[in-house]
């Protein structure tokens, strides 16, 4: 097997003397655990750093060997960000939650795609990234819900079936629950933040932490917890900067 495509790479970890394991999000292939030879010398580590967009070439000499890669840079995400820590934070997070959960080999165009306009609006403008980011990010946090299969339901409510005053969600169902369907049971009940299901609202950092929450609550039972795993460093990472931040908004 010998294939050229675009990848988003996800993990490196050294292997042997000069080598490297990277794992890779592709268009066609999905999820790829390779073998980059050289990857741990100095032109391989610049290359081979979770964020970059390469074009790589995967080779396999027979079923059951191991997939080589070698490639070029075609977008170095990572040494644009390393001065801006929520730009960071989000850039990591998404590597680490690609790489943790999704099954190797499935095809997944529409979830690539969706990746790597994220990282490209990170990796271009940061600063805006910084400051009103974070909505794009959570998107892409629910979008990784429905491709493993854990996707909301935010049309409409659970309980009424009305399509408007939307602003809980179903711990449980992860559905929708209007205030009138929340009723007494509004204070177990998860927040939904406006702009996660009207385009017109743009939120606030509070809605923002809410909205990170919300989709944070089904990656951890749903993605990880039937696993046994916790949510990744990164993530709890991100959690807690936005939190920070909140907090400090909040003082002042």
């Amino acid at each position: 097997m010998q294939r050229e495509a675009p990848a988003l790479v996800v993990f490196v970890a050294p292997q042997g003397e000069n080598g490297a394991r990277v794992h890779m999000l592709t268009e066609q292939d999905g999820l790829v655990r390779a073998l980059a030879y050289g990857g741990a010398g100095r032109a391989g580590r610049a290359l081979w750093q979770p964020g970059n967009v390469v074009k790589v070439r995967l080779t396999q000499r027979g079923e059951g060997a191991p997939v080589q890669v070698s490639g070029e840079l075609l977008y170095g995400c990572a040494a644009r960000i390393l001065s801006m820590p929520l730009a960071l934070a989000m850039m990591q997070s998404v590597c680490v939650l690609a790489d943790a959960t999704l099954p190797e080999g499935e095809p997944c165009p529409a979830f690539f795609g969706a990746t790597l306009k994220l990282l490209s609006f990170i990796g271009y403008s940061p600063d805006v990234a910084e400051q009103t980011g974070l909505p794009n990010y959570i998107e892409w946090e629910l979008a990784l819900l429905d491709v493993l299969g854990f996707g909301l339901d935010l049309s409409c409510c659970a309980v009424t079936g009305q399509t408007g005053d939307l602003a809980f969600v179903s711990p449980r169902t992860g559905r929708a629950v209007s205030r009138e369907g929340a009723g007494v049971w509004k204070d177990r009940l998860l927040p939904l933040p406006a702009f996660l299901h009207d385009p017109t609202q743009a939120g606030s950092w509070p809605d923002w932490l809410d909205g990170l929450r919300l989709s944070g609550h089904f990656l951890a039972r749903d993605a990880f917890g039937q696993r046994h795993l916790p949510l990744p460093a990164a993530r709890q990472r991100l959690l807690g900067r936005v939190e920070k931040l909140v907090a400090g908004a909040d003082a002042t």
